[in-house]
């Protein structure tokens, strides 16, 4: 990982000093560019309400593609990215679509070192578990979210921001950037996928007998 130590601690005591910044700063920080603007001029707890306003948003994207137990520490280097490169962002308005890029961007970077070297070797996706023909009746949360990740990508983060994060899609469609109709297209069908995938063979009422 890119990120040190210092860095982890530094910006995990940002994001829990979040309540000071909700109580004593709301009506100065009432919005992301100014959240941004106080961050590059260096106010750690303004990054830290930053996190705190993202995290979900980021740890949804992360979980849509990579494996879970990479996801928390990912999350962190998404932010100490994000704060490394203030300087760079252009709109300041603009703090979730580029964040959500960063994230991405880190998935990406994850796999590209995961690559195994032996060209034969299966590709790691094909690992995932089959769950295509799986009864409903016996999935539990982890085969659900796998089947979720089996899904399209821009079907597989929204269902992940919406039913794992618990974001609402204006939420979703505020923090990514994402039209509220693209949001909207990318739940219906993704619950569609879903619904087909956890229930492949969905039972049909047995036709009613007879009566003598």
């Amino acid at each position: 990982m890119a990120s040190t130590s210092g860095d982890r601690v530094d910006l995990l005591a940002a994001g829990r000093g979040r309540r000071s910044v909700r109580e004593e700063s709301a009506p100065e920080f009432s919005d992301d560019a100014m959240l941004v603007h106080a961050a590059r001029e260096g106010d750690r707890a303004a990054f830290g309400h930053l996190y705190e306003r993202y995290a979900r948003m980021v740890h949804g994207v992360l979980l849509a593609k990579v494996p879970m137990g990479d996801v928390d520490d990912l999350v962190q280097d998404v932010f100490l990215k994000a704060l490394r490169r203030l300087s760079t962002l252009r709109e300041s308005g603009s703090f979730g679509p580029w964040l959500a890029a960063i994230a991405r961007n880190v998935a990406s970077d994850y796999h590209r070192r995961s690559v195994p070297e032996d060209p034969l070797e299966d590709d790691p996706s094909d690992n995932d578990i089959d769950v295509e023909n799986a009864s409903a009746d016996h999935e539990g949360p982890a085969a659900i979210l796998d089947t979720i990740r089996s899904l399209p990508d821009a079907y597989r983060e929204t269902l992940i921001l919406r039913l794992v994060e618990g974001m609402t899609g204006p939420e979703i469609a505020q923090r990514t950037g994402l039209t509220h109709g693209s949001v909207r297209v990318n739940l219906h069908r993704g619950m569609q996928q879903l619904r087909a995938k956890l229930n492949p063979h969905p039972s049909r009422h047995p036709p009613e007998q007879e009566t003598l």
